[in-house]
């Protein structure tokens, strides 16, 4: 079965973007700060984008650069004004920083915002997502954006199934995204990534029969849209990360029923402590002798015990072939008579509702 990319396929990168970059001057999203080039309005929402969805913004961000259209209104201003103008926004401490960070422009940097990455990444409350954000659409500076939209695009595109909880998978998508936008223009590659990530390539229900860079995608043409990104967040002492599947053969899903242990006697779905569905699917056949493919991913389920907590990233999927013992076999309608451990539960309604 294959599991990885095959390391021959290659992505025509001027093409996609060329692609891309058509697409998105046809559908962008008409969005209030992209009608500006002014650095000063561009980090305002992008500070007000973290955290808050696009459609609560726009009247926030609106409002408050009228309030304060500029560094120095925002820096001479009192706290509670501020407050006022964000307020039902939440996460306050983003308004709080927008303040320190606009005294920094005024009364050290003479009034001059930073045009250039690291400049950028010195002002209180920015981060890499943020100084790529305005350094690319204010200044044209070639740097990829990664957030939740470019991370799941990569690991489509490339068919990966790198964990992108991870630091150093991050930083891997971080020079894929730079090669990408070297030879395009930057604020139009990024904010298109961003468009296709919040329109097309969803985190579910992906529309890929609208996706204008299907052509190109590997995970469209190996049938892994539904399963990627692997997103497996890292386990701690009391924090057990597992990939658990609703399974199905034919018209009957798989359950197991616990011997000992925290739900002794009770009936479960299979989860491992995997890193990614290959390698969930190769545990699965090492532990049953049988194929199965993960095949949609729902989301991430959490179940918290006295002294543990449980979080599922929830799968869907099917196994190839009969299992030696067929006893583990349930239709639907004997599901209902099983006594499910309530975590399992949460996932099996996932799929079954």
């Amino acid at each position: 079965m294959e599991k990885d990319m095959n390391v021959s396929e290659i992505i025509d990168i001027q093409a996609f973007t060329k692609t891309l970059g058509q697409w998105y001057r046809k559908n962008g999203r008409d969005l209030p700060w992209r009608h500006t080039t002014d650095p000063y309005c561009i980090w305002i929402s992008e500070i007000m984008l973290q955290q808050t969805q696009v459609e609560t913004v726009k009247g926030y961000y609106e409002r408050f650069i009228r309030a304060f259209p500029d560094t120095k209104s925002l820096a001479g201003a009192m706290e509670d004004e501020v407050f006022k103008q964000w307020e039902g926004l939440g996460y306050y401490r983003r308004a709080k920083h927008l303040i320190e960070a606009a005294k920094t422009v005024e009364y050290e940097m003479g009034g001059r915002f930073p045009d250039s990455f690291d400049g950028l990444l010195g002002l209180k409350g920015v981060g890499m997502y943020t100084a790529s954000a305005v350094a690319s659409i204010a200044y044209g500076i070639k740097k990829g954006v990664i957030d939740g939209n470019t991370l799941r695009i990569i690991s489509r595109v490339y068919n990966r199934q790198d964990n992108i909880a991870l630091d150093k998978t991050k930083k891997n998508y971080q020079e894929i995204m730079d090669t990408m936008i070297a030879d395009t223009n930057p604020s139009e590659f990024n904010q298109a990534m961003m468009d296709l990530g919040a329109t097309i390539c969803t985190p579910r229900n992906a529309k890929c029969g609208e996706c204008p860079v299907r052509k190109f995608c590997l995970a469209f043409k190996h049938h892994t849209v539904g399963i990627l990104p692997v997103n497996v967040k890292a386990r701690s002492k009391t924090e057990h990360y597992y990939i658990t599947a609703v399974l199905k053969y034919k018209d009957k899903y798989m359950m197991i029923k616990n011997k000992d242990g925290l739900l002794e006697n009770l009936y479960g779905l299979v989860q491992y402590e995997a890193e990614s569905p290959a390698a969930f699917e190769d545990q699965f056949y090492d532990t049953y002798h049988t194929s199965v493919r993960l095949l949609e991913y729902a989301k991430e389920v959490k179940h918290v015990f006295t002294h543990k907590v449980w979080h599922m990233n929830a799968y869907f999927g099917r196994i190839d072939e009969a299992l030696q013992n067929s006893d583990c076999l349930y239709t639907k309608e004997e599901l209902l008579t099983l006594p499910i451990s309530t975590a399992h539960q949460k996932v099996l309604k996932l799929f079954l509702e």
